[in-house]
This record gives structure tokens, sequence and C-alpha cells, in this order.
């Protein structure tokens, strides 16, 4: 594996009396996609969403390059740090969420222009000029002036996956994309991922798409209960599984 860009250590997370994720340790390698498995309620979005500091482990600490999230070091100690500095690492990871979360009123070169814009700082006309290019990039070039409600689901999730991309993130996090569409509609945002991973973005993807994962994930990792069980190769993990709880789960859904 490529030297870590993002790593989960020993995260632990509890929502009142229910541990949603025990001490869940991750490391990622720069350019490597990897897919989260296993079934509903493993903790797989929980672990995502505390990779970009959405959600604050109670234990345990994420770090992207060389930052710990929701930290700074201050004489070799960790201290807690602002909400201001948090928003900026999250700079660091793009989300992609089950649901588009576009912004109605705006068409979709206004939804991509506008973190870069806001947050960043970026002059409008090259913002716009970027949004375009990215649009561009995930097939979209007829669509820059459509508003949300003119898009299929589809092309409503390939315009996250350019607002995502628009923010220059080292890392893209995507939750379960596909979950929302229509069958029909699923293959389009798929290929879309299938191209960045090929381009050498660094993913890490929920995901019940057991034939992308097949395909696109370098390493894959299985989940249940709070708990990584087994991880590794995709031809290991989901056509050799150890695990019983991962044999059971596969057999069912393969």
């Amino acid at each position: 594996m490529t030297t870590s860009l993002l790593e989960a250590v020993q995260v632990s997370k509890r929502f009142g009396q229910n541990q949603v994720l025990k001490s869940v340790s991750l490391s990622v390698g720069r350019g490597e996609v990897v897919c989260l498995l296993g079934p509903s309620g493993s903790g797989k979005t929980t672990l995502l969403r505390c990779l970009n500091h959405l959600e604050r482990p109670d234990e345990g600490f994420v770090r992207v390059g060389d930052e710990v999230l929701g930290y700074r070091q201050a004489g070799g100690v960790l201290r807690e740090t602002s909400e201001r500095d948090i928003a900026r690492q999250r700079r660091s990871t793009g989300m992609v969420f089950q649901q588009f979360n576009l912004f109605a009123h705006r068409t979709a070169i206004e939804n991509v222009m506008e973190g870069p814009t806001q947050v960043k700082g970026v002059d409008r006309a090259r913002a716009r000029q970027r949004a375009g290019a990215l649009l561009d990039h995930v097939g979209l070039s007829e669509k820059h002036n459509a508003y949300p409600n003119q898009l299929s689901g589809g092309q409503q999730q390939r315009v996250a996956i350019a607002r995502a991309m628009a923010m220059e993130p080292d890392v893209l996090l995507f939750d379960e994309p596909t979950s929302a569409l229509d069958p029909e509609l699923v293959l389009e945002v798929l290929e879309t991922m299938k191209s960045l991973a090929l381009e050498g973005a660094t993913m890490v993807v929920v995901t019940h798409e057991i034939g992308f994962a097949r395909e696109v994930a370098d390493r894959v990792v299985f989940m249940a209960d709070g708990q990584i069980l087994e991880e590794g190769e995709p031809s290991s993990v989901i056509d050799a599984p150890e695990h019983p709880r991962v044999k059971e789960f596969l057999s069912r859904v393969l």
C-alpha cells in the first residue's frame, strides 16, 4: 500500500446506550479505493461520518495527512480546536451523500460553484470555468444550466460528485451514493465513480453494490456490529471469506 493518507485509530462512537463503533482502526493509502461492506446498522455510515468529523468520535481519532481532525497539537498534547478550524480541516475530505442535497433554486453549475466561491473565496469566473469542466467530466456537458428538478436522480448525483470534487479534497467519501436511485440509473453513477478510481482518486465508499466493490476496490472492509470483521483484496473477502458472519452475509446477497 502507498503511504497512509487517511487513518482512523481506535475510533469508538455511542448514541445513548447504543455503541455504534467499537475501537475501529482503518488506514487508507493515497490513491487507494476502499469499499465498506456489511449489513445495515453495522456502523459503516457512522465511521464514514467520523472520517470527516461530521460525527465526533467518543474515543480515538482520525488523521488526514498531517492533521488530526477536530484537534490541534500544543506542546505535544492534542487539544480540541474551534468549529472554524474543524470546517477548514473538513475541506480535505469531500462527501457524497445518499440524498443529493442540491440547492433547488440553483443550476447545476451554480451548485458546483457554491463551495469554492463561498468557502474558499475563489473568483466566480474561475469557479465557473472549473465547475463547467467538472460537469463535463462527469458526463453532464449539456446540463450546466439545468435546475435539479430538470435532472434525473442519476444526473443529480453526478452533480453532487462534481460538487465534492470542486473543493479539491484529498479524499472522496461516498455514503451509499446509489441507494436512492432507481435501478436503471445506478450504472451511470457507478461508471462515474469507476472513472475517478482509474484516475487515481482516493476514495472510501460505503456500498451494497458488491459487483462494484469486486471490480473497483483495492481493498474491501467488512463491518458488522460496529467492528471490522475482515478486510483484504476483493478476491479474498468477497470470493473466499473466512469469518462466519461474512460468509453468512455474502451467501444471502450474492
